[in-house]
Parts: C-alpha cells; sequence; structure tokens
C-alpha cells in the first residue's frame, strides 16, 4: 500500500509539475512594442547647434490619401506626452469621431538631461532661486518657428493653418507664453496644468499680442492641483488668472474653454485634457 501511494504522489508531482510548466511557459516569441507609423527624427538649431529629438506619428490613411493636407499637433515633453496622445485618439479617430492628425513631440536637446533641457526651453524669464538655467522659452520659440515647423512642413503634408499646440506644466508655461508673445505660431493651444505661478506669476505681467485668425484655447487643470492636497502651488488658482486675462485682453478671435477636472492631480491630469482638448478642437460635431 505504501508502495501504490508512493507511486500516486510521484505522478501527481510530475502532472503538477507539468500543468505549472505549461501555465508559466506560454510564450512562443517576444517583440519590443513600438506605436504604429511612427519615427525619431533628429535636427539641429540652426542658430545655437543644439539637437533635438522629434517623435512623428503619420495618420493610418496618409499613405493612401497622397492629395490630402492633415491638421498637425505638436506637444512638449514628448517622451510621456507623445505615446499618451497617439494612443488616445486611437479610438476616436477609429470609429469617426476624430479627424486625423499628423502628430509631432518635442524631446529635449540631446546635450542637456531631460530635466535641464525642458527648464531651460520652457520657461519665458530668468529665476535667479533657480538651480536649474531659465530663461530661453524666446531662443526656443525662434528654433520651433524657423526649424522644427519648416522641417515638418517641408518634409510632410500637414496644413500650416491648422498647428496646434498641447503643453503640460512648465510645457503649459511656455504654451502660454506663446500664445501672449507670438498667437499666430498655432491655431489652437491645449494648456495643461500650465504653470503660471513660474517666476512670481511672470506670465501674467506680459501683454498679448493681437492675433490676426481665429484661435482655440482649451485650459484644463486638476481639482487636486492646491495646496491643500498637498501640491507646493495652486495651479487651480493660476489657471483661472490665466482664462481672465485672455478674456480680458483678448479679441473676438479667441474662443477659450476652462476645465477643472474632478479628482485629478498634477501627475494624473495630462492624458484627460489632452484628449478633451483634442476633441474639442478635431472632434467632429456631435
Amino acid at each position: 500500500m505504501l508502495r501504490f501511494l508512493t507511486a500516486i504522489i510521484l505522478v501527481g508531482s510530475a502532472f503538477s509539475c507539468a500543468f505549472a510548466e505549461s501555465i508559466i511557459k506560454p510564450i512562443i516569441s517576444e517583440a519590443s512594442v513600438s506605436l504604429p507609423r511612427s519615427k525619431m527624427v533628429t535636427i539641429e538649431d540652426t542658430e545655437t547647434a543644439r539637437k533635438y529629438t522629434l517623435f512623428v506619428q503619420l495618420p493610418k490613411s496618409y499613405n493612401a490619401s497622397p492629395s490630402k493636407d492633415y491638421p498637425v499637433i505638436y506637444t512638449t515633453d514628448a517622451p510621456y506626452s507623445f505615446p499618451i496622445i497617439v494612443s488616445s485618439m486611437r479610438m476616436p479617430v477609429n470609429v469617426g469621431q476624430m479627424e486625423e492628425a499628423v502628430i509631432v513631440g518635442l524631446s529635449y536637446s540631446l546635450e542637456s538631461k531631460g530635466v535641464e533641457s525642458r527648464v531651460r526651453d520652457y520657461t519665458p524669464a530668468i529665476a535667479n532661486s533657480w538651480k536649474l538655467e531659465t530663461g530661453l522659452a524666446a531662443e526656443y520659440l525662434s528654433f520651433i518657428r524657423r526649424d522644427v515647423l519648416t522641417f515638418i512642413e517641408s518634409t510632410y503634408r500637414v496644413d500650416a493653418n491648422r498647428r496646434t499646440f498641447i503643453g503640460h506644466s512648465l510645457g503649459g508655461l511656455f504654451g502660454g507664453y506663446v500664445l501672449m508673445q507670438s498667437p499666430e505660431t498655432f491655431s489652437n493651444y491645449v494648456l495643461v496644468s500650465p504653470s503660471v505661478w513660474f517666476n512670481d506669476d511672470y506670465l501674467l505681467t506680459l501683454e498679448m499680442a493681437e492675433t490676426q485668425s481665429p484661435k482655440r484655447v482649451y485650459i484644463g487643470v486638476g481639482s487636486f492641483e492646491t495646496p491643500e492636497f498637498g501640491e507646493g502651488q495652486d495651479m487651480v488658482a493660476g489657471s483661472k488668472a490665466l482664462a481672465s486675462k485672455i478674456n480680458a485682453k483678448a479679441d473676438q478671435n479667441i474662443t477659450l474653454q476652462l476645465h477643472v477636472i474632478g479628482g485629478a492631480s498634477h501627475a494624473t491630469v495630462f492624458p484627460t485634457v489632452a484628449i478633451h482638448g483634442i476633441d474639442w478642437i478635431l472632434g467632429t460635431p456631435r
């Protein structure tokens, strides 16, 4: 009997091991994940010689529609914002609720760490209290207008009259600066939790340039982006102050929406505001 039980145990153990192995080894092959129709290109700032990476995704219909020009979306902080925007647009585009667009991610200079590049390039004034270099937004804007837009519009079929800017945090601050100083650079602006507080609300001291063509401006911020919920700055108050300034100074060419996203923090608000802003601009009427 003991031998019989031992045999049963051994057979059972062998079966269990084989079954477990079949569960934990189902992989036939492995491959890296990539975004369809996307690439990374490097271009040079012709004034500073800094090199920047651009992320580019073409629409699904691009090759099959050689006579069509597409709206184009430019987003700062490409390493995290570009895949979010690409993925968020996929379903509404596929079901016909949103226009296709060329998506361009603006990444950081290859000569700098990401945080150094974004703080230097996205801030519109020198802040002496900051350890990192600040205040080169005007220089970075010139690079975008001179080199980035020229490259994209000479390489891909995009409509230069339908450019949308998307920026989060310091990227939103930069977008607000562009809107104030050079509004015709883009047709639409999606500003996600813009860092209006930077350098004692420097952005709010700027005078808005006149707009020559219709603009849509979408500002979104999370309801948890206040000191009450552990945020270092009151991003809600800053976003509301920026919206008020735009409304007070803007002419009839600007249409503005401000949304406070309930339950969202500075770290989680971007996907919601980005896709809502894009939908407002490129979504089909419903």
